[in-house]
């Protein structure tokens, strides 16, 4: 970055503003990852939340005041309507020409008609899912996979810059991030519920769980998935960095979107029933490594660390 601009404003000139809207894991870690990179943010959570750099903002209008960039992290297609549209919602304090970045996973159909609808009010869109966790959040590490036009690009590059390792930049179709997300989600969610499967399989014959993820961490099954859930289950620690839940939701997207197009998806079915099952023995809050105790439950197991 030249050292005569501030994250794209001529020296002198105040930092980029960025609104934030859902401080939980995600948003919460991309928050800070903007702060520490020198942009004014300001932040609101239906839930209270004070966050180190982070102005708390008492509304989704609040955060959108004077916002340059406007960051939406929540769980689904209603919370991102209610929090652009809803009473005090972001858009009726927006200021015209700025971009409104939706990192929600939601269908593509909603993608695309928020987007025409945030448009039509004089702001651009980005269409913008991101992948990496918790973890590359609060780094700055995360994947971006997005689409949108090339002026929505630009006005939220010192965000991107922020907060990504990688940018994808995926035409400029609004709702093309949203299917690729879509997809992706279809590989998470088979890879973790994969992943507990294997292990419970492999301790319930009598192997070592920890020797046995060992060996498939440096093989050719491994995944990125397994690499990084096996150790929560090893460990017995399922804080939800990402829930049981999120994949209940996320997995019945894929169903969902499969059927629409009258595209079989058998594989994804089966992981979205291992989830469904966890969630109802009670286990939606915790990590979606949790996925492991259904496979425990049944076989009398525990999947742990000697």
């Amino acid at each position: 970055m030249p050292a005569a601009q501030v994250w794209g404003r001529p020296q002198g000139e105040p930092p980029v503003q960025l609104g934030v809207i859902g401080l939980g894991s995600m948003g919460g870690g991309m928050a800070r990852s903007a702060a520490k990179a020198g942009l004014s943010v300001r932040g609101y959570d239906v839930r209270p939340t004070a966050l180190d750099g982070v102005t708390a903002a008492g509304s989704p209008a609040e955060a959108a005041e004077a916002a340059d960039i406007l960051l939406v992290m929540v769980v689904n297609a209603k919370q991102l309507e209610d929090a652009l549209f809803g009473t005090n919602g972001a858009l009726s304090a927006l200021p015209k020409g700025a971009v409104v970045v939706s990192s929600a996973t939601i269908p593509t159909a909603d993608a695309e008609r928020v987007g025409t609808r945030v448009e039509q009010g004089g702001h651009l869109y980005l269409d913008a899912p991101v992948s990496g966790g918790s973890a590359r959040a609060g780094t700055g590490e995360l994947t971006f996979m997005a689409s949108g036009s090339d002026a929505a690009f630009a006005k939220a590059q010192p965000m991107l810059d922020a907060c990504a390792a990688k940018v994808f930049r995926l035409g400029p179709k609004i709702g093309t991030g949203s299917t690729v997300k879509t997809v992706h989600q279809l590989l998470a969610g088979v890879h973790i519920a994969a992943a507990a499967e294997a292990m419970a399989l492999g301790v319930r014959a009598g192997a070592d769980a920890r020797e046995l993820f060992e060996v498939i961490s440096n093989a050719a099954g491994r995944s990125w998935m397994f690499e990084n859930r096996v150790p929560h289950m090893l460990e017995r620690d399922f804080t939800p960095h990402s829930a049981v839940e999120i994949f209940v939701k996320d997995l019945g997207l894929v169903l969902d979107t499969g059927r629409d197009l009258r595209f079989p998806l058998p594989i994804a079915a089966s992981a979205h029933q291992q989830f469904l099952a966890a969630a109802a023995a009670g286990l939606g809050g915790e990590d979606d490594s949790a996925v492991v105790k259904v496979y425990e439950q049944l076989a009398g197991i525990e999947v742990k660390g000697s």
